[in-house]
This record gives C-alpha cells, structure tokens and sequence, in this order.
C-alpha cells in the first residue's frame, strides 16, 4: 500500500510539472481514481511542501467549496532530474578555456561572497562579547554552515579543531575545479580568524569534506586574523591515501572532549 501511495503520489507530481497548475477534478480525471481519492494524496503531497494549493484564477465566490488549483512547488521540482551541474561544468569549462584558471578562481570567489557575508554576521553575532578564538568561532561557523545547507559540525581535536561538512552543494563541479574548494578554504580561514588547512574534500572521494584549525601557537601567541581576499589557497591534488593519514595525524585524533553540532537539514542551492 505504501509503495502504491509513493507511485500515485509520484504521479501527481509528474502531471503537475508536464500540464501545470491543476484541481483536483482534472487530477482525479487523468489518474481515472475518485477526487475523493486524489484529494488524499493532494493533501499528503501538500504536508510535505512538494505542492502548495491555491484558489483558481477567475474562481466565482459563491456557495460551496470555491475551485482550488495545485502547483509543483520548488522543493517538488528539486525531486525530478535536472542538468544545473552540467550547465556550471559548461560554463566554467568555457571561462577557463578562454580567460584561464584564474578567471575561475574570480568566479568562485565570487559566487560564495554572499555566504561569506551572511556567515560573517552569524559568527560575529553568537561571539559577541567573547574574544572568539578560531575554535570557538569555528562553531559558530559550523551553525551558520548548517543553516546554509553544508552539513557542518565543529569539533575540538588535540591540535586545535576540525571543521567537518557532510554535504557540498557542488562536489562534481568542484572535481573539475579545484578553485571552488580553495575558495571556500579561504573564506573558511577568514572566517575563522586563522590560516586553515584542507585535510579532506567529498569533491576528491572523501566522505567528508574537513579543514584543519590549528590551536594556539606555543607561549600563548594566536595565529594572525589578517588575512588578504586570497589567503589559504592551496593546491588540492587528487586523493594520496598515504599523504592525508599523515595530515590527520599531524592534526591529532579528536579529544574525549569535543564537542559536536548538530545539523537540521541539507539544501542544494541551485
């Protein structure tokens, strides 16, 4: 039963994105099940935000129920195929190919000035009225990542921290591009306040993407804050197993008492 609710469900869904906005008369009609029916699905499928109802246009205001049509909302379009990462792959592919690797670079920094700014706010607002060291804000950043749809959780290791996100929203164009991952390490150091390092990225097999946070230097000297637009850029080659178990273990196993964030949900931004 449940199976068969998912395939009309799925139905429903697939003949609202072919013929647009519909009642539930003409859904009921297509499906050749009862309104009654069709309506049961129409609410469950509006319970999960995959399908929003609205008045139809032109409805007359009068006795009875007034005509109600239902559209495929966003979150319902997201569950059908879509090429968005062959269309960024095209369109980096073209940028390289005639203004250079740089001109890539540009575009991904670019493109994550806004979560950048809005991650900005985030940290300054959960550290105000604390000195904030990397670690601490690296909590706050690791929030305000989730919120964004990253995934991400924070953690206090021997060594300093590790910030973990369990989601990028573009691991197989950042594959092909690693300046989308540098960029995203330098926006991650300066957010921080410190000089990050990439341990691990999904966009090269791993299962996790994870930056290193170094703790404070010996004497109680704090790594500098300062950090020009392109600082933290590294070069991130292939997967070399050997290489990164030697990262992690420079970095330091976490501590009995790290402490991790929860995440609510995972977005992919278009």
């Amino acid at each position: 039963m449940e199976s068969e609710d998912r395939s009309t469900r799925h139905r429903v869904s697939a003949l609202l994105l072919e013929h647009g906005p519909q009642t539930a008369s003409e859904l009921a009609r297509r499906l050749g099940i009862s309104p009654a029916a069709v309506r049961r699905h129409l609410d469950a499928l509006v319970a999960t935000g995959r399908i929003e109802e609205r008045q139809a246009p032109g409805a007359r205001r009068g006795r009875g129920r007034p005509a109600r049509q239902y559209h495929l909302s966003d979150v319902g379009r997201s569950t059908f195929p879509h090429a968005y990462d062959d269309l960024a792959l095209s369109a980096l592919r073209h940028i390289a190919a005639s203004q250079g690797p740089e001109a890539v670079r540009t575009v991904a920094e670019a493109q994550l000035s806004g979560l950048e700014e809005r991650c900005s706010t985030a940290v300054e607002q959960a550290t105000a009225g604390r000195a904030g060291a990397p670690v601490d804000r690296a909590q706050a950043l690791a929030s305000a990542l989730t919120a964004e749809g990253y995934a991400a959780a924070a953690s206090a290791i021997a060594g300093g921290g590790q910030l973990c996100q369990h989601h990028c929203p573009v691991a197989h164009v950042a594959a092909e591009f690693p300046q989308l991952c540098e960029a995203e390490t330098a926006v991650i150091g300066r957010l921080v306040g410190t000089h990050v390092q990439r341990l691990a990225t999904i966009a090269h097999g791993d299962g996790v993407c994870t930056t290193h946070i170094p703790g404070p230097l010996p004497g109680g000297r704090e790594h500098s804050r300062e950090h020009p637009r392109g600082g933290n850029r590294s070069t991130l080659a292939g997967p070399v197993p050997g290489d990164r178990r030697a990262l992690r273990a420079a970095a330091g196993a976490p501590s009995s008492s790290s402490s991790t964030l929860t995440f609510d949900r995972e977005r992919t931004p278009a």
